[in-house]
């Protein structure tokens, strides 16, 4: 299933009752008096933070999000019942806009409910007309019609740290390494055309597809993709010492970050050198993590075979994270 971060969506709240004109019959009483039932108030939208970042694409074919209308009031003085709430369930991260008045809501915490559209209010039967002066209304009122509107849903992932880097750096063998992630993993360049997550001791990672020179212009893939490292908080910067100049792909992606701003040149930062395993030269690996170090407090090297190295990546993600 294709991963979707951006979403148009409909929603409207239920209409509220109509308000219905009815009598009493009583045996052996000609004239009850009125006996109209108040209709039922609209259901409410709200909508709901959960952990799936796969739900904007199982939405692509809803048309509209409507919750239930409130009922018509009865005889005998039965109001309408009240309309079913909806809850939309949305990828925790989320923003939604409403296009029209641009009001923005977020999500911060998992299973948070926040109220998107109110319900109308159900309509007055007859009998709630009645009083001293009037004792045969024939007085209703129709129900509300309910909020509704147009909103733009857009997903920042929420993780604890996220995986950044230039395209085939390694990033997705990394966290499938690091957690139970199945990431897609292959030897040539943009493998990861989506952000996959993995859960590391309680804690999520983040898989950011790879970035490339001018991304926080638009360019590749990298500018739809450098809003989900707003919201992590630790940066590992991972660069592949295939390259032949590793110091030229950290700054390029670190020149990325100054460009696309929002505060994430400012985030604690890890750099794991990868692939060591292809370096045949200890020097030139020593000489990588030597100029790393005068770039970030925190330098580590590992390899997919090596499982101390493995072990020493977790720790020090965890000590970084708490």
């Amino acid at each position: 299933m294709a991963f979707i971060d951006e979403l148009n969506i409909f929603a409207c709240a239920g209409k509220g009752g109509n308000g219905v004109a009815r009598w009493r019959h009583q045996k052996g009483k000609e004239f009850g008096g009125p006996a109209g039932g108040n209709g039922g108030r609209g259901g409410d939208v709200h909508v709901l933070a959960v952990r799936d970042v796969q739900l904007l694409s199982k939405y692509r074919t809803i048309k509209e999000f409507c919750a239930q209308d409130g009922g018509d009031g009865g005889k005998n003085s039965l109001h309408g019942s009240d309309g079913e709430n909806l809850d939309i369930a949305l990828p925790l991260g989320s923003i939604i806009t409403n296009i029209k008045t641009n009001k923005r809501i977020s999500f911060q915490k998992e299973g948070e409910l926040i109220l998107l559209l109110r319900g109308g209010n159900g309509g007055r039967g007859n009998e709630s007309f009645k009083s001293s002066i009037n004792r045969s209304p024939k007085e209703t009122t129709p129900g509300t019609e309910g909020e509704q509107g147009e909103f733009f849903v857009e997903v920042e992932l929420i993780a604890d740290i996220g995986l950044i880097g230039l395209p085939n750096a390694g990033k997705t063998s990394l966290l499938n390494m690091l957690t139970s992630a199945k990431g897609q993993v292959g030897n040539y360049p943009f493998t990861t055309l989506e952000p996959n997550l993995g859960e590391f001791n309680g804690y999520i990672i983040s898989d950011i597809p790879g970035l490339i020179e001018g991304a926080a212009n638009g360019k590749g893939l990298g500018h739809k993709f450098l809003r989900h490292v707003k919201r992590t908080k630790i940066l590992a910067h991972v660069i592949s010492l295939e390259n032949e100049d590793p110091i030229e792909a950290y700054e390029t992606i670190r020149h990325e970050l100054e460009e696309y701003g929002n505060e994430l040149p400012l985030k604690k930062e890890i750099i794991v050198l990868t692939k060591t395993d292809m370096v045949d030269d200890p020097a030139r690996i020593k000489k990588a993590v030597n100029e790393m170090k005068k770039r970030s407090e925190v330098v580590l090297t590992v390899s997919l075979y090596d499982d101390e190295a493995v072990k020493m990546l977790k720790l020090v993600f965890l000590q970084k994270i708490k």
